[in-house]
């Protein structure tokens, strides 16, 4: 077989198309979406086991290219060949640095560190440790192969579940409005509207209105560059198990499309060293004529953790409340390790803070600076204070800051900043009580490391509004909305609402409902009882993942209402 002969010629026809919908349907939600970014269509061949080159991408996505179908991206699966010995051949060079033939853990650690999401050493030799037949502690040819191609069929395998829920999913949805019982006809996974079929390049109707967007991935809109834009810094802290975040009120003078983005901001880091999961729940600020609040949130991200969410909203006053599930921002269980020094004295005695708690305190600066323009307002002053005292700045103590720092434009420099924490320092003559009170309010343990907090970056683009405002109105826990719902009840109804349902053996007042998303999977047992039951969760065969609980296997004691339990991969 040749180098350009596709896979396709060597499988049965009605596979290869199940192949291609299974990697098209783990990106999308159906095979009528449309491939609408060059990275979109990278990802989506790469699903297949093709690993093509920014010139073979062009031939395919050219200036002129608006969308692709999926009809498309089966003809150009025919075309290109998955990956073949040759190309591995060559990646194995590219690793095996010092060309002994071999890949040892340090040559793969600096690949796998170069550029994306780092993986610590630890992570690369349980990779390693899988394939290592010989046990060596390093890779030979025939074992990288072995992980290359491993990876992609458990890929493989993977999308073809994905699509049989999907596909079952379609078909209840369908039973439900046609009244036809469930299990009452035989469905194949291959259906006619799957056979390729010419398409026109057509451009995206974007007139839609009172729709959310929920095509794949995080495509942005391609003329966003055009559109109002309003930013926010903001944090989550964790506080005696308790989340505690920044949150806003965003006001709308005209209908407009939004897009909204919430990132994790460089170096936050959950418990086992991975990014914190993020994102954005949009609230009215009072019930629809059907109760609800939602009217949207954030379910595709890309590559770098950016969750995003596109939808049509009309004019009014609306919520922006930033959310994390919490299996990788948890309560820290202990601590232990020398404390850091904070303080020192120099030469003429004089009390002055140490470099490292200088650098930590020009980081929480920059983090308390939640407009990004290098300065601290009172208003953004006042916030960090309710954070590390639990009270608001009053006029006598604000008075105190412009008395003892210079001030620009009314704002705190950096250097002011400092200034203020070196002031306390001196005026304690070295006690350091009231500087840690301040860290670990902060987010920081004893070795200044930030591990109970989340510093994030929140974006707003309106497309029809010039003067949208979106506006910090407090840190704290999440209150209680109107109707008096609280917000976990508003995301349980949101998941239960997304989800795909399923019975609970034995209890018929128990429903499990399992939402999943492009980073996360949730599972909510809603109790339409009276009364507390008790639900035995096992998860312990699932793989790579871990848990808002301590463990993958617990006893959920369920109250009327809804208990949630989030799920993420591992990496």
């Amino acid at each position: 077989m040749s180098r350009r002969s596709s896979r396709s010629s060597t499988m049965d026809q009605g596979e290869f198309i199940l192949e291609c919908k299974a990697a098209y349907l783990s990106m999308f939600d159906s095979i009528k979406e449309k491939i609408e970014s060059q990275d979109s269509l990278l990802e989506a061949l790469q699903q297949t086991g093709r690993n093509p080159s920014v010139k073979i991408l062009k031939k395919y996505w050219t200036n002129d290219t608006d969308e692709l179908s999926f009809d498309d991206f089966v003809d150009i699966c025919k075309k290109e060949p998955v990956t073949t010995s040759d190309d591995l051949m060559k990646a194995f060079r590219k690793i095996d640095i010092n060309g002994d033939g071999y890949i040892s853990l340090e040559e793969l650690h600096k690949i796998l560190t170069s550029k994306g999401e780092k993986k610590s050493k630890s992570e690369v030799k349980k990779m390693i440790d899988e394939v290592d037949e010989n046990k060596d502690g390093r890779l030979d040819y025939k074992e990288f192969c072995q992980m290359v191609m491993s990876t992609t069929e458990e890929s493989k395998k993977m999308q073809r579940k994905m699509m049989e829920r999907k596909e079952k999913k379609k078909r209840q949805d369908i039973e439900r409005r046609v009244g036809t019982p469930a299990g009452s006809r035989k469905s194949s996974l291959l259906s006619i509207d799957d056979l390729p079929r010419p398409s026109p390049r057509v451009k995206k109707d974007k007139s839609r209105q009172g729709s959310v967007s929920r095509a794949h991935k995080l495509d942005e809109p391609k003329n966003l560059r055009e559109w109002t834009h309003t930013k926010s810094k903001g944090s989550f802290f964790m506080e005696d198990g308790s989340l505690i975040c920044h949150q806003y009120d965003f006001n709308l003078p005209d209908d407009s499309k939004i897009w909204i983005t919430i990132q994790p901001q460089k170096g936050s880091r959950g418990m086992d060293s991975s990014p914190v999961d993020t994102s954005v729940f949009i609230l009215r600020d009072r019930p629809d004529e059907d109760g609800n609040l939602l009217v949207a949130f954030t379910e595709h991200r890309d590559s770098r953790g950016k969750y995003g969410v596109s939808c049509d909203l009309s004019a009014g006053k609306y919520y922006i409340m930033p959310y994390t599930t919490g299996c990788r921002f948890k309560s820290r269980k202990s601590e232990s390790g020398k404390e850091a020094k904070l303080v020192s004295q120099d030469k003429g005695g004089k009390y002055v803070i140490t470099k490292s708690f200088r650098k930590v305190l020009e980081d929480i600066f920059d983090y308390s600076d939640l407009d990004g323009n290098g300065f601290m307002s009172r208003k953004e002053f006042n916030l960090f204070n309710i954070r590390t005292s639990g009270e608001e700045v009053a006029d006598e103590e604000w008075q105190v800051v412009e008395d003892r720092i210079d001030l620009e434009d009314g704002e705190i420099t950096k250097a002011g900043f400092l200034q203020l924490n070196e002031l306390e320092a001196e005026d304690s003559e070295g006690d350091t009580e009231d500087l840690w009170t301040t860290l670990v309010s902060m987010g920081y343990n004893k070795q200044l490391v930030m591990d109970q907090a989340c510093p994030f970056q929140l974006d707003v683009y309106t497309e029809d509004c010039d003067d949208a405002e979106l506006d910090v109105v407090r840190v704290d826990s999440y209150p209680t909305y109107p109707g008096d719902l609280s917000f976990d009840d508003i995301i349980s109804k949101s998941f239960i609402k997304h989800g795909e349902i399923s019975r609970v053996k034995g209890m018929k007042d128990l429903c499990m409902y399992t939402y999943t998303n492009d980073g996360w999977a949730t599972l909510v047992l809603d109790n339409k009882s009276h009364t507390r039951v008790r639900v035995e969760l096992d998860c312990s065969r699932s793989e790579n993942v871990t848990s808002n609980h301590d463990s993958l296997q617990r006893t959920l004691r369920v109250d009327p209402g809804s208990t949630v339990v989030s799920f993420l991969p591992l990496n």
